[in-house]
């Protein structure tokens, strides 16, 4: 009975052991992948900034602009996609609203980001674009993959249609999680006018023909919970030229946009506490199962053993039996 018993249990623990690796290498990536349907929103502050006014062409400082930043899932869009693409894909709808102090439009730039839903690598396909302009993005926007490593990444700058490599600086602790703090900087780059313009009746076209021209730099700053990918904080030391024209009067350049763009409070906390909860979810199949089904394995497999070994010790002399002694007969 016993040697059935350790058979059972060592069919178990190679059943467990051989659950563990393939759970983590051939499961996980295959079943964490951002939904197709995600939505998401945050809005970013710049207090006392610098920003243009359009009816004199002087900068002017502000006391707040405020940058509206939604990501929403396009499901239509994404089925239509994998079905050429042959894998799993999300689009995101995006739209970057920017407005000043009084409430007023400044610019507003849409674009869509097309991306492998388990790596996060960008797909290239129709429909990819930023303010209407067809691109090709490389690299990552928005999201790091899953299990975030310690390293550089290359990041798609969506203004200056660019990519270039955003830099890990170390780990840190931000509000109770472990993050990744990234950073990347854009030199002054020349770049296009939004299609939308702030002043009713101008238009990019009109402004080129004065010879205006739009330069753009920053400082971008990321803070990346590595386990889900999530950047749990952001922030830009943004600044934007208009440089030549008669528009300008003598000067040669003028300040259109400056400021150091930060996420609200109310968007941190909720951030944080929603990347909490994912991060368990994800954490739960890349380690937790995996390991727990290891630990299991190698438990059964102790017991299977121990089991064995008892069946197969020798059993001990069997006692003596006690005999009276015989009457003796005369």
């Amino acid at each position: 009975m016993r040697r059935k018993t350790s058979l059972v249990l060592l069919a178990f623990a190679v059943f467990f052991a051989a659950l563990s690796p393939l759970l983590r290498w051939y499961a996980f990536p295959r079943l964490a992948k951002v939904p197709a349907n995600e939505y998401q929103d945050m809005v970013l502050e710049a207090n006392n900034a610098t920003l243009l006014d359009y009816g004199t062409m002087k900068a002017r400082t502000v006391p707040n602009v405020t940058i509206v930043q939604t990501l929403k899932g396009n499901v239509e869009a994404s089925k239509k996609i994998e079905k050429t693409a042959g894998r799993d894909v999300v689009v995101w709808d995006g739209l970057s609203y920017v407005r000043g102090p009084d409430g007023t439009m400044v610019s507003k730039i849409p674009e869509r980001y097309i991306f492998d839903a388990h790596t996060q690598e960008p797909v290239h396909a129709t429909g990819e674009m930023v303010d209407g302009d067809p691109v090709r993005r490389q690299g990552i926007e928005f999201k790091w993959p899953f299990l975030t490593k310690k390293r550089d990444y290359e990041y798609f700058d969506a203004q200056a249609r660019i990519t270039a490599p955003i830099h890990y600086r170390g780990t840190q602790n931000f509000r109770g999680l472990t993050v990744y703090y990234f950073e990347q900087t854009i030199p002054w780059t020349k770049v296009t006018f939004p299609k939308a313009m702030p002043v009713k009746g101008i238009t990019p076209e009109s402004v080129a023909r004065t010879g205006t021209t739009r330069w753009y730099t920053t400082v971008r700053r990321f803070w990346v919970e590595p386990v889900t990918g999530a950047p749990v904080y952001g922030e830009e030391t943004h600044k934007e030229e208009l440089r030549g024209s008669t528009l300008l009067g003598s000067r040669d350049r003028v300040t259109a946009f400056a400021g150091h763009v930060k996420m609200r409070e109310d968007y941190i906390r909720h951030t944080v506490n929603l990347v909490k909860s994912r991060r368990q979810l994800v954490l739960l199949m890349a380690s937790y199962l995996p390991w727990g089904f290891l630990v299991l394995g190698a438990l059964l497999l102790s017991l299977s053993l121990w089991l064995e070994a008892r069946s197969r010790r020798p059993a001990g002399p069997a006692p003596a039996q006690s005999t009276e002694p015989e009457p003796v007969s005369a």
